[in-house]
């Protein structure tokens, strides 16, 4: 089930969108397309959207995989002259942040994601943050507007 807070359709409320999802594979889709309506109604460049579709779709499909029971929040800002990503969870483990110069095991199916995302997102002039708090864990994405 995937409940919306605030209006994507409205540009004129674009600071602030976000989602609650239960953390199954259906999600990563539904959620993936409410963020495209999303920063298609802003208007977002076609580099950051894509960058923060990619993104989206990673962690998420993270929270499916590895979070556990639960409800998941997604959330897009804009305002200040960047965009925000944040997928929240409950999760008690919260993700290794990246590191580009880590091994990898080269034979592995997993693993590179939020690298790829962090690497993408330092091309556009952005970062990747990982926060975990009492109630679980946040990944933010956050990338320049223009």
């Amino acid at each position: 089930m995937l409940t919306a807070t605030g209006s994507p359709a409205l540009p004129a409320v674009r600071s602030f969108v976000h989602w609650v999802a239960d953390p199954i594979a259906a999600s990563v889709p539904q959620v993936r397309a409410r963020v495209r309506r999303t920063l298609d109604a802003w208007g977002v460049p076609v580099d950051a959207a894509h960058v923060l579709l990619l993104a989206v779709s990673e962690l998420v499909g993270n929270v499916v995989r590895h979070a556990g029971g639960g409800r998941m929040r997604v959330g897009v800002a804009a305002g200040g002259g960047w965009l925000r990503l944040e997928v929240a969870d409950r999760g008690s483990r919260p993700p290794r942040p990246p590191c580009p110069r880590a091994e990898v095991d080269p034979d592995s199916e997993a693993g590179r994601g939020l690298l790829i995302v962090q690497l993408l997102a330092a091309e556009l002039g952005g970062e990747l943050s990982v926060v975990a708090h009492a109630s679980g864990t946040s990944v933010r994405v956050r990338v320049p507007e223009a």
